[in-house]
């Protein structure tokens, strides 16, 4: 994978360049690793090669390098899909200017490594329902799950995946489909996976992720005493008018689930 630039890794191989330093230590990878590069006047090298300084350098933006040019990570298709920068390093993400994973309190990798500890992946079938940049997965592979069955519809964000060095590959325990769940989860057998993660868009943009047909296929395919962690969010009642947490946990009871309020959304266990 080619060198990723933020505005702040920018900015310091700006002023050390100016400051007359040969060289500078920075992360070329959103904050996995350092690095040494070498500086010059108009360039700066890495692995051997040159790669210009940007004219203009953007905040909350990942830029990519294309083999010519640094270019955003961002795509416009029927949405803009972007990968965005974080004071954590693993980068969130935005589509149409709605950030998709939180970030204010803390990293949405470490975000994703609590909600992954609710269902105890070690050596289960994990359904992971709406895949996104695939932390979900990266924890549940790391907590030993025995496998994990991801589904992402965007294939915008399949890609933003591709550039993200905190987002993992297929293989090795995760399949990636590309696809929607709301009706790929029909064509999975019953009783075939041990636990879910359920995190879908705003209810505004995919209600049929949370209505009472799909909590009843979810119940379908996972196993008695089967965990699932549903992400709701904490949307405002005063200005939202609606209890969504709520009115998923009722859904889901009626699915045959008990269910607990656990952070930012509800856990729920298949009953027998």
């Amino acid at each position: 994978m080619g060198p990723l630039l933020t505005l702040k890794v920018h900015q310091q191989l700006m002023a050390a360049a100016r400051a007359g330093a040969p060289t500078a230590d920075c992360s070329l990878d959103l904050g996995r690793s350092v690095t040494r590069v070498g500086l010059g006047a108009d360039a700066w090298t890495w692995n051997g090669q040159a790669y210009p300084f940007l004219e203009r350098c953007k905040d909350r933006t990942i830029y990519y390098w294309t083999g010519d040019a640094f270019q955003p990570v961002a795509r416009y298709a029927t949405s803009l899909v972007k990968l965005v920068p974080t004071d954590w390093g693993p980068p969130t993400f935005e589509i149409d200017g709605i950030k998709m994973l939180p970030t204010a309190q803390d990293s949405p990798y470490d975000d994703a490594r609590r909600k992954v500890e609710l269902i105890q992946p070690r050596g289960k079938v994990i359904l992971d329902t709406c895949g996104g940049l695939g932390y979900f997965a990266a924890w549940c592979l790391r907590g030993q799950a025995a496998q994990v069955l991801s589904y992402e519809m965007n294939p915008d964000v399949i890609w933003l995946r591709s550039l993200n060095p905190w987002s993992p590959a297929a293989g090795h325990g995760l399949t990636l489909t590309v696809g929607d769940i709301a009706e790929e989860v029909a064509g999975l057998p019953t009783q075939s996976v041990d636990a879910a993660l359920h995190d879908p868009p705003r209810f505004g943009i995919a209600g049929e992720l949370y209505s009472q047909a799909f909590y009843d296929q979810l119940a379908r395919v996972l196993k008695r005493n089967g965990r699932l962690f549903h992400y709701t969010g904490t949307p405002n009642r005063l200005s939202s008018g609606r209890d969504l947490p709520g009115e998923v946990a009722r859904r889901l009871r009626l699915a045959g689930f008990s269910t607990q309020s656990s952070g930012d959304g509800v856990l729920a266990v298949k009953r027998g």
